[in-house]
């Protein structure tokens, strides 16, 4: 049984598009490993900008600098 966790910030990404990587990574796996998509299980992590760091800041902070 596959697990998929895919971790995005929480910055408004619509239902449908969470549709999409949810299929998206269950067709992945079954036309790369022949996986039963019956039995892949997808989950989708959404992090608050505050909790989520690259290059020793928050990205928060990287995105007010932009």
């Amino acid at each position: 049984m596959p697990y998929v966790n895919i971790k995005i910030t929480r910055e408004g990404a619509t239902p449908e598009q969470k549709a999409e990587l949810i299929r998206g990574a269950t067709q992945l796996l079954v036309d790369v490993l022949d996986k039963n998509p019956n039995t892949t299980v997808v989950v989708i992590d959404e992090v608050e900008t505050d909790n989520w760091g690259v290059g020793g800041e928050t990205i928060t902070v990287r995105r007010q600098r932009e």
